[in-house]
C-alpha cells in the first residue's frame, strides 16, 4: 500500500485535512512547521490561525530538524520504558514527542537532538527525536 493511500485512509487525517502537507512530508522524512506571514511566528501544534497574532496567513515551512531537550520523563512499564520530552526546534516552538535510541540516563536537559519518524499503526509517519 502506498503512503498516499495510507494517508486517504487514516482518520486523524480526515478529520484535519489541512494538516495532509504535514503528513506527506513527513512520509519523506521531512519536518514543517507552520509560520504566520504576519508576525512571523512559528508554532506548533498546526492550526489554521496563528497563536499568537490570531492571522490566519499561516504557511508550512520547512524545519531543520535540530532542536534541544526542554524537558524529558521516563515512562517505564513492566515490559519496556520510553522517553517522554518536550524539544524546542530551533525554529522556536515546543514539540512533546518521543527521544529514540538513547539509554534514558545519558539524557539531558538542553542535550541537542535531531528530528526523525517513526511509522504509526494507522499509516501516518509521527515526528520523534534522537540524539544528535
Amino acid at each position: 500500500m502506498n503512503n498516499a493511500h495510507a494517508l486517504a485512509g487514516d482518520p486523524y487525517v480526515a478529520a484535519f485535512p489541512e494538516n495532509l502537507p504535514f503528513w506527506e512530508a513527513a512520509a519523506r522524512g521531512t519536518l514543517l512547521l507552520p509560520r504566520c506571514t504576519g508576525c512571523g511566528q512559528a508554532h506548533w501544534h498546526p492550526r489554521p490561525h496563528c497563536p499568537y497574532c490570531r492571522s490566519d496567513a499561516v504557511r508550512w515551512e520547512e524545519a531543520s530538524g535540530r532542536g534541544t531537550i526542554h524537558a524529558c520523563t521516563v515512562i517505564r512499564r513492566p515490559d519496556s520504558h520510553y522517553v517522554l520530552a518536550y524539544v524546542q526546534v530551533e525554529e522556536g516552538p515546543l514539540m512533546m514527542t518521543n527521544i529514540i535510541d538513547a539509554a534514558p540516563e545519558d539524557l539531558h536537559i538542553g542535550m541537542a537532538v535531531r528530528c526523525d519518524f517513526r511509522a504509526t499503526a494507522e499509516g501516518r509517519h509521527a515526528p520523534v527525536f534522537r540524539p544528535a
